[in-house]
């Protein structure tokens, strides 16, 4: 029985030392069954999506470089943590991979969101075929699987929904095949339909993969491992004075992860909650430190303010021609091409004659819009903003940010204050949250 799904992200996984200081970690849990779900090594999702563009712009030279580029970076760390001879052998491995890549970035006929599906997951399972023969060199029991095989989505191929009961089914069945085996090591992010189509479920999206394997292998816990020393109360990234928050409920953390926080993928706790599964985010790098830990429907003190940025946004205003009120009627009008173009809308506000709306830049969904209103509405956008969030804020920070601040758009809660802004003043922001 499996009561532990460890998910490790990219950047435990980084370079040579990183998986070494992996494996250091995993012997402290030799005792005990593990499902281990392992994102691609660094940046290379990153890489492979820069690598997809060259391919639809059909620059052969840049995806050449690229490829290579890719296949460097894997191939050291190959070279570093193996003798020669096993090496030589996993480079064939991993040399035929690149060999699929190769292959299947010249599927450019394919729509660009299933073609993405089909191309970046070899991120993943580079990482895993490197990651399992290193387990295996070191005499751990493992099993490795593919993800896709077991995550089962529609079709909706770059934010895939998951078909559970298939699913479920499938994960069952793999622990009645495979029982005693200390470690099954699998893919993030990655999924497959029922016909074998590759998906993938949205950025970042391991942290997912673990919850799902998670509830349907009925674990108690989950715990991810960050290069940050647990969930913390704003990015280390941009700010300075922040604070590790040790515990908090599945709500919370849900709004958190709502408004951008980086640290769990928002479709995490859902499953976990419903299953009544703890989750801890814990240091790769300090493993000794004490997680946080997420569990429970209400816990008491969770005031703890928290401020997140959410940068490279756009912020369009639709109004009618007619001056229309934007009544229910028109706003469902409105949100059914929204959701027809598969845009996340991260802010939304209504007025009299106008609907506002912030959301991820992404310049081709921002042509399909206006092409599809322009005909019948007004429309006005701006991009390049940033969308300040600050979950339970008081009215010192709200005047401090109106007042140095070009804001777009403001709106409260009872607990959470949301500004879009062209320009985010860090320094005046890190100072606040040192002293209040």
């Amino acid at each position: 029985m499996i009561n532990k799904v460890f998910k490790f992200g990219g950047a435990s996984v980084k370079d040579a030392q990183s998986v070494r200081n992996l494996i250091t970690i995993l012997n402290k849990y030799k005792h005990e069954k593990l499902l281990v779900v392992v994102s691609a090594m660094g940046k290379t999702t990153n890489a492979l999506e820069e690598l997809l563009k060259d391919a639809h712009a059909k620059n052969n030279i840049k995806i050449k470089t690229g490829l290579e580029k890719i296949k460097s970076f894997h191939d050291q760390i190959i070279t570093e943590i193996f003798e020669y001879q096993k090496a030589s052998t996993l480079l064939k491995e991993t040399n035929a991979l690149f060999a699929l890549l190769e292959q299947n970035l010249n599927n450019i006929q394919l729509p660009y969101a299933q073609h993405y599906d089909a191309t970046v997951r070899y991120g993943e399972l580079l990482s895993t075929t490197i990651l399992n023969a290193y387990l295996t060199e070191n005499e751990f029991d493992v099993q490795h699987i593919l993800a896709d095989n077991y995550i089962i989505t529609d079709k909706r191929f770059r934010s895939a929904g998951i078909v559970w009961a298939e699913t479920k089914a499938r994960i069952q069945k793999l622990m009645k095949a495979q029982p005693n085996h200390h470690i099954i090591l699998t893919q993030g992010f990655i999924g497959g339909t029922l016909d074998g189509s590759p998906t993938t479920l949205g950025r970042e999206g391991s942290d997912f993969t673990a919850a799902i394997f998670a509830a349907c292998l009925k674990a108690k816990e989950v715990w991810i491992w960050k290069d940050v020393p647990g969930l913390l109360n704003a990015d280390p990234k941009r700010f300075s004075n922040t604070s590790k928050i040790a515990k908090i409920a599945y709500s919370e953390a849900i709004e958190l992860a709502y408004y951008g926080a980086t640290i769990i993928h928002p479709k995490t706790i859902k499953p976990l909650q419903n299953s009544g599964i703890k989750l801890f985010v814990k240091s790769f790098l300090n493993p000794d430190l004490p997680p946080s830990q997420i569990e429970g429907l209400h816990l008491p003190g969770q005031n703890v303010p928290s401020y997140i940025v959410k940068e490279q946004q756009c912020l369009i205003s639709i109004s009618a021609r007619d001056y229309s009120f934007m009544d229910e009627q028109l706003l469902h009008q409105l949100l059914g091409v929204i959701n027809q173009l598969r845009i996340h809308v991260n802010l939304i506000q209504i007025s009299a004659l106008s609907l506002s709306f912030c959301f991820d830049e992404d310049p081709e969904k921002l042509q399909k819009l206006l092409l599809a209103l322009e005909k019948d509405f007004n429309l006005r956008y701006n991009e390049k903003l940033s969308l300040f969030t600050v979950r339970h804020y008081d009215s010192k920070i709200a005047d401090l940010l109106n007042q140095n601040h070009q804001v777009l758009l403001e709106q409260r809660s009872r607990t959470t204050l949301q500004l879009v802004v062209p320009e985010l003043n860090y320094q005046l922001i890190d100072r606040w949250i040192k002293k209040p």
